[in-house]
């Protein structure tokens, strides 16, 4: 009788599918595909978290009152290969109405490349890693990369085919053409508390 070989990964473990990762996160498993390989996430810090929901108040205040698209969260990821699957969860991403218009729902994971992906950098992190993700994301069609590290409070800024720029926190972040309603002081992204916060408190 014949038998079915499956397909493995480098460390011989078998290749797992992007609705097969997604079985998993239902059960509580959490990671990312990297070309069929179950990549293992853990949570980040406190900090990480904060910076994420600061950025992503300050978009939503701009992306839902001019309708320009959607403002998507951590823990849901993008799939940007098929066969084998890779499937990554960015920090934010925003998908625009000329991408994907309203209405249209994707129960799973969407194919979608975003507009605009978004990923704060954690103390494990390392540059290298981090660029080679940024590049994953512009090959996958994304027009515009923010990596963002809370440490030293400066935004990396990718784009295809131009040199990585990055800011401080006297600069200022704009939405360029992707969301050219956002415009906003980098400062105000890394200041969790507020500008007006007693820090005595």
């Amino acid at each position: 009788m014949a038998t079915t070989q499956q397909a493995l990964t480098p460390t011989g473990n078998r290749l797992i599918t992007a609705d097969e990762l997604l079985m998993m996160h239902s059960k509580g498993k959490r990671g990312e595909l990297i070309r069929g390989e179950f990549i293992p996430k853990m949570p980040a810090g406190e900090e990480h978290g904060q910076v994420i929901m600061q950025l992503g108040w300050l978009l939503g205040n701009v992306i839902r009152p001019n309708n320009l698209g959607r403002l998507i969260g951590f823990g849901s990821g993008v799939q940007v290969e098929s066969s084998p699957d890779t499937v990554r969860e960015p920090d934010l991403y925003f998908i625009s109405r000329e991408r994907r218009p309203r209405g249209t729902f994707v129960p799973g994971y969407t194919e979608i490349p975003p507009d605009l992906v978004v990923e704060v950098v954690s103390p494990s992190d390392r540059q290298p890693a981090i660029n080679d993700k940024a590049r994953m994301w512009l090959d996958a069609g994304v027009r515009l990369v923010w990596v963002l590290w809370p440490e030293t409070k400066m935004i990396e800024i990718h784009r295809a085919g131009e040199p990585v720029t990055t800011l401080r926190e006297a600069d200022t972040l704009t939405g360029m053409d992707v969301i050219p309603q956002f415009t906003c002081p980098v400062r105000d992204i890394f200041d969790t508390w507020g500008a007006h916060a007693d820090d005595t408190i």
